[in-house]
């Protein structure tokens, strides 16, 4: 095995309070720092063999205290609670701003600022599910069933000429 190392692909979204993190590889027994303003994982790859690793210069402070990780066997999950959570979404999850190609945004966990106001006001401003069973169970038609009478005449065929 030679010295050199390489960067594990990292997934990212966050929350109001929290910001998660998945890198991406399977690793035995990683060595996981959280820090204050930066994340640090180091690790041997189980399918490869190689070394991964990445230090992460967090935009804003998180709590470590209240931090932690999971080994789920295929990833290493890392859940961060934001030190400030009044404020609003960060930007980027890298103090720089840049996003380097090893890091990508995790769609499945993704919350955006919008939705966290629509879960405080309820939840209920776009419940589709209730509208689509609404919509099927005819409510407020009581047992009436709709007249199909008209369909035999039809106003705009009166003037129509023969075809040929």
């Amino acid at each position: 095995m030679t010295n050199e190392t390489f960067r594990p692909p990292v997934l990212w979204a966050q929350e109001r309070e929290h910001v998660f993190l998945t890198i991406d590889i399977e690793s035995k027994d990683p060595e996981i720092k959280i820090e204050k303003s930066s994340v640090y994982f180091k690790g041997v790859n189980v399918r490869d063999n190689k070394v991964y690793e990445v230090s992460i210069p967090l935009h804003s402070d998180v709590i470590p205290e209240k931090s932690n990780f999971v080994n789920k066997g295929r990833c290493i999950e890392i859940v961060l609670q934001k030190e400030n959570t009044t404020s609003r979404f960060w930007p980027s999850l890298l103090s720089d701003g840049k996003k380097p190609h090893y890091l990508k945004i995790d769609f499945n966990k993704w919350r955006d600022e919008d939705d966290e106001e629509v879960e405080e006001s309820g939840g209920d401003a776009l419940d589709l599910s209730s509208m689509l069973q609404a919509m099927g169970s005819n409510k407020g038609s009581g047992d009436k069933k709709p007249s199909f009478d008209d369909l035999e005449s039809d106003s705009d065929d009166e003037n129509l000429p023969d075809l040929e």
